[in-house]
């Protein structure tokens, strides 16, 4: 059942006509059938998504949200249903929620929910001019990143890089060294198993384009993830090669 289906109230018969030379006959009045509620929409996968969230950042039950004006099913540009924003003190935590399934289950793979991960980013907020405009720079970052698993069927695994091709910073000013990123697995939220099948959190972490040059193998990646020594984006950082 797709999430707008409606049950439908049937359409009430016509009543006989009465014959007037006949002694009228008291009306019955027929009961008409109750307008039914639409039928809930199981957000399971969504719900285990924010209990991991919520166990690392207890208390934020109700973190910045961005959702979709028109879900891509229905014609929209971003296939993402939505990105939160957790606050993790010193950085912004980003989460995706759109990869797996977040209502019912619909694919056959049982092991997996969906593509089997959401993308999360952790931004350092020290030198963020406007706050605002980055946070939903990210999230246009991140829907674009989605995009290209939904149309090509790309995913995006750890150890592997992402390296857009430009030398201008992908923050909103484009003014910062970072250009590109790697893909961790996020060592802040464990992997979860929801009714719908296993769900991975997998991190982008901010690369230069000059760091990005050096990387050709996933023990690169793993390398450089460990040079940097942080899993948090930031963009006022200088290029460690």
């Amino acid at each position: 059942m797709g999430l707008f289906d409606r049950f439908k109230k049937k359409k009430k018969q016509e009543e006989p006509a009465v014959n007037a030379v006949e002694a009228p006959v008291p009306a019955v009045e027929e009961a008409e059938e109750p307008i039914m509620d639409p039928p809930e929409v199981s957000t399971v996968g969504w719900d285990a998504i924010d209990a991991e969230f919520l166990r690392v950042y207890p208390g934020q039950t109700n973190p910045k949200h961005y959702g979709t004006l028109v879900n891509w099913i229905f014609g929209g540009n971003d296939p993402l249903d939505g990105i939160s924003i957790y606050d993790g003190g010193d950085f912004y935590h980003f989460v995706t929620y759109g990869l797996t399934e977040l209502y019912e289950k619909q694919s056959r793979n049982t092991e997996l929910s969906g593509y089997g991960y959401e993308m999360t980013l952790k931004l350092k907020k020290e030198g963020l001019e406007d706050e605002e405009a980055e946070i939903k720079n990210v999230c246009g970052i991140l829907q674009t990143i989605a995009r290209i698993t939904f149309t090509k069927g790309e995913c995006f695994f750890p150890n592997e890089f992402i390296r857009t091709g430009q030398t201008a910073g992908i923050d909103a000013s484009q003014k910062s060294k970072i250009t590109g990123f790697i893909v961790v697995t996020d060592p802040t939220v464990q992997t979860i198993q929801t009714f719908n099948g296993r769900v991975e959190f997998r991190e982008l972490v901010g690369m230069t384009d000059a760091e990005l040059k050096t990387l050709g193998s996933h023990g690169s990646v793993a390398e450089i993830y460990e040079k940097l020594g942080s899993d948090v984006t930031d963009y006022q950082r200088e290029s460690i090669v």
